[in-house]
């Protein structure tokens, strides 16, 4: 009996030891992996697909002069929107880098076909910071006469909320790094103001701007083959990216074959219609 009570006592003292509650700290408690770190909450990229921007919000480029995005559109060719910051430490470069990377693979040159329209989202920021920041990438891109074909934005900002709604695009400021948190995707919009493709990421392919841009245009910033080639790809959203799209290019090997037969037989039938009338 005596036994079995020392071995309840025993129990109970464990239980309580174990159970008891844990002396206050000031120390956070540690997330666990699933958990989005708080300066990601609330960051990320709302794609808005087929949505039409206001053209009149009111920017200024890197000489200072006042624009919008209409002066970039008006409906003859589309351009391609980076939302970042200038005095971005990493990400706003690497996406910048990368875009320039993947224009530079293009026979198109911008101005021509299409425009590049950098927007910051810092409304502290200047046009001077601008106009350094188009410098360095003027350099980088190394088109002589190109320079009239890329913009560097700023705005107020009242203008920033609206412009960065409209684009689905959600960031916030990080008192911890003093940095904004942010995504990174190239938005590429159709001459008349509509958002026509998101390309996410800091690595963009020659192969699928050019894709995008010939999208947004319907075709005609293109040539013959560039339309083709468009067809016979779709834009994969798990793989950000454009696939070739396997019954396009069935279609297209059908209407090839049907062509070479015809430019084939069309002359042997030309022939026998007037061996028959001759007969």
């Amino acid at each position: 009996m005596i036994m079995q009570w020392l071995l309840i006592l025993m129990t109970s003292v464990s239980w309580s030891a174990n159970n008891a509650p844990k002396p206050y700290s000031q120390e956070p408690e540690p997330k666990v992996a699933a958990e989005v770190p708080e300066q990601l909450i609330g960051v990320g990229i709302k794609e808005k697909l087929g949505d039409q921007l206001d053209l009149t919000l009111p920017f200024a480029d890197e000489n200072g002069r006042s624009v919008t995005l209409a002066n970039y559109l008006g409906g003859k060719k589309p351009i391609i929107i980076s939302p970042v910051y200038y005095s971005c430490p990493g990400l706003c470069n690497f996406h910048l880098n990368g875009l320039t990377d993947g224009l530079k693979g293009l026979d198109w040159t911008t101005g021509e076909k299409y425009d590049v329209v950098a927007v910051s989202f810092d409304s502290k920021e200047t046009p001077d910071l601008a106009k350094n920041k188009k410098e360095n990438y003027m350099k980088m891109y190394n088109r002589p006469g190109s320079e009239a074909g890329w913009h560097f934005l700023t705005a107020s900002e009242d203008t920033v909320k609206k412009f960065t709604n409209s684009i689905g695009f959600d960031f916030k400021w990080s008192e911890e790094t003093k940095e904004w948190s942010h995504a990174s995707a190239a938005i590429i919009v159709s001459p008349d103001g509509k958002i026509s493709r998101y390309l996410p990421g800091i690595v963009f392919e020659p192969k699928d701007i050019k894709l995008a841009l010939n999208e947004a245009s319907e075709g005609k910033v293109g040539n013959l083959i560039d339309s083709l080639i468009l067809y016979c790809f779709q834009y994969n959203p798990h793989k950000s990216e454009y696939t070739l799209a396997a019954f396009q290019l069935m279609k297209v090997a059908a209407l090839l074959t049907i062509l070479i037969l015809a430019f084939w037989l069309v002359p042997v039938w030309i022939r026998s219609f007037k061996a028959d009338k001759r007969v």
